[in-house]
């Protein structure tokens, strides 16, 4: 505490103003730290919640103590207790969803509810549900279903009822093959609905899957890709990952075709109908006699004539064939595969040689040709419509050194705190700017004037390495005594303030007396002269007692 004194009282005021002001911004970026060290690592437990239910988590959390941050939307609490709060707060229904479901038909009762009031809380009610459904997806962060339905208009025929999704990902974006599940999902839900007539919207404000869903289907890229995803699956669990390289090209027709044939089978006849028609004609005549006087009495019988008959028989049958007919309508529209090729290269293996270096060796050939028949039954390989395959093993280029040992963990493997890294290097910083600017220019300035106050007193006495002088003894005290001195209180000294007048005139004609030096210098520190004196008087009390 002494030399700390020492030290301050050395100081000028404009020194002290320095110190203390560092002292201050020491003391304050030690606080900041300190707090900041102490509090917990935060971590996202909920984002993107409506007002009301991040109301009710926040309010969930002050009631059970915890602390919590909220920035901008998000909430943050410790991390050690996220887990224990998601599950925590999930049984207690929280954070609560926006959207109902059947539990809104829980509150209709039979009295004062008319059938449009329970038609619209049903499809409200299966709006919330399948809204719910698609959210539990953790891909999907916001959705919202819409659901157009008129079949409470009995007068309305054949009209299909159609839906909209509103889907927020979580990261990133919603791929065609997500949207079109989503689609069956909701038209699965709902009667008479079908996929096509289901539109999903992502959070920009796009329509996702509307290509996919056009006649023409997926194009040659996407189904190249497509089965270059299963060779590669299937090259790869032989080879290992990345010792493989599949490149498939497909070529697919891109005009449309319709095709009408119409063809009839004259052996193929069958009998549709039979009509049978009989007709019998039956037909009696006699002739006249003469006419005579005879003729013409009561009795009287006249001349006979002769009789005759005839009769006619007609039948007709009639039947009717229909000739066996096919008519036949192919329609063929682009996209189908012309023409398939896929080209496959295999890394080999390597094997050491007697000169340390290492060797190339490709796959046997009956290990190629087992693949090859495993990617012909992969992609769908025809040979009548030119496919082709090929499957070589060659050596990949790799850099120097690769495979050559297991690496070795080192200290960043794993999970890396930001912030605690942050935290250390500012309490690093601090720690150098309170060593250069503070401490060192402190005892910078006691050192300097210790040594400046020392060598002066050595370069004004006899130093004792010196062979031409005699050694110390520890009295400041000229070879001749001090007789020729005056005494204190003449007027000599410093203003007659009653030291002793160190001006010996005949001392050294060569030079500047080391008395007078020693004066000098004693003038011109008097602060340091002091304290060390003071030193001086403290070592002899202490050596007194």
């Amino acid at each position: 505490m002494q030399q700390v004194v020492s030290v301050w009282s050395t100081l000028g005021a404009r020194q002290r103003i320095v110190v203390l002001g560092a002292t201050l911004a020491m003391i304050l970026a030690v606080l900041g730290l300190t707090r900041l060290a102490s509090a917990p690592n935060m971590s996202l437990l909920y984002a993107g919640l409506e007002n009301g239910a991040a109301g009710d988590v926040v309010k969930a959390l002050e009631g059970r103590g915890v602390q919590f941050d909220v920035r901008g939307g998000a909430i943050f609490v410790p991390d050690s207790e996220r887990d224990a709060l998601r599950l925590t707060l999930a049984s207690e229904g929280l954070p609560a969803n926006s959207g109902q479901g059947y539990e809104l038909l829980d509150g209709l009762s039979g009295f004062g509810t008319t059938s449009q009031m329970f038609d619209a809380a049903y499809w409200r009610a299966k709006e919330g549900e399948l809204a719910r459904t698609i959210v539990a997806n953790p891909a999907v962060a916001n959705a919202r279903v819409h659901i157009a339905n008129s079949s409470a208009n009995p007068f309305q025929r054949d009209v299909t009822p159609t839906a909209s999704i509103s889907v927020t990902p979580s990261a990133g974006a919603i791929t065609p093959q997500q949207a079109r599940a989503l689609k069956y999902l909701v038209s699965s839900a709902v009667p008479g609905l079908v996929p096509e007539s289901v539109a999903v919207i992502d959070g920009k404000g796009g329509l996702i899957g509307a290509d996919a869903d056009s006649p023409a289907g997926p194009t040659a890229d996407d189904k190249a890709l497509q089965l270059r995803d299963r060779v590669q699956r299937l090259m790869e669990a032989r080879v290992g990952v990345g010792n493989a390289v599949v490149e498939v090209s497909v070529d697919t027709v891109t005009e449309s075709e319709l095709i009408r044939e119409r063809s009839f089978d004259p052996e193929g006849r069958v009998v549709v109908s039979t009509d049978s028609e009989e007709r019998n004609d039956k037909a009696d005549s006699s002739g006249g006699g003469d006419v005579s006087v005879a003729s013409n009495l009561p009795e009287g019988n006249g001349g006979g004539a002769d009789a005759t008959s005839s009769s006619k028989a007609e039948t007709r049958e009639r039947v009717n064939y229909e000739v066996s007919e096919t008519t036949r309508e192919i329609t063929r529209v682009p996209g189908a595969i012309r023409r398939l090729t896929v080209a496959v290269l295999v890394n080999g293996t390597y094997e050491p040689a007697e000169d340390g270096s290492q060797t190339f060796v490709p796959l046997p050939e009956p290990e190629i040709q087992a693949l090859n028949d495993l990617v012909s039954s992969a992609v769908g390989f025809e040979e009548a419509r030119g496919d082709q395959i090929t499957i070589r093993s060659l050596p990949f280029e790799r850099p120097e050194g690769l495979g050559t040992g297991p690496i070795e963990p080192s200290m960043f493997v794993g999970n890396i705190d930001t912030m605690r890294l942050l935290q250390m290097g500012v309490l690093a910083v601090v720690a150098l700017i309170l060593g250069l600017f503070v401490v060192r220019p402190v005892l910078a300035s006691s050192s300097e004037s210790s040594t400046a106050l020392t060598a002066g007193v050595s370069n004004a006495l006899p130093s004792p390495l010196d062979d031409s002088s005699p050694a110390l003894d520890g009295e400041i005290e000229p070879a001749g005594g001090f007789e020729d001195l005056p005494m204190a209180g003449d007027g000599g000294g410093f203003g007659g303030m009653g030291m002793v007048d160190f001006d010996m005139p005949g001392a050294d004609s060569g030079g500047e007396d080391p008395v007078d030096r020693l004066r000098n210098l004693i003038e011109e520190r008097k602060t340091e002269t002091v304290e060390i004196l003071r030193s001086w008087l403290e070592e002899d009390k202490e050596e007194a007692r």
